[in-house]
């Protein structure tokens, strides 16, 4: 059992690839994943902000996770 993640913009380009797969034991909420991530690769620890989609919608760090959720690592945007 694993969790797959999605990266998307710089967090895509600070771990190397677009898509990871966490293996068991895989995080259980957002805030244990985004734990996880930061420790595995320290740079998405700089990232001013960065957020997590469960399922297509954004998730706080309480928020439960299932190998079978869509999971996707969303960096932060800067519009103009």
């Amino acid at each position: 059992m694993s969790l797959k993640v999605a990266l998307f913009g710089i967090t895509r380009d600070i771990v190397g690839t677009s898509i990871i797969e966490l293996p068991a034991p895989a995080p259980t909420n957002v805030g244990e994943l985004l734990a996880e991530m930061r420790k595995q690769y320290p740079a998405l620890g700089e990232l001013r902000s960065c957020a997590v989609a469960v399922n297509n919608e954004y998730a706080s760090a309480d928020t439960p996770l299932h190998t079978v959720d869509e999971i996707a690592l969303i960096p932060p945007v800067a519009g103009g």
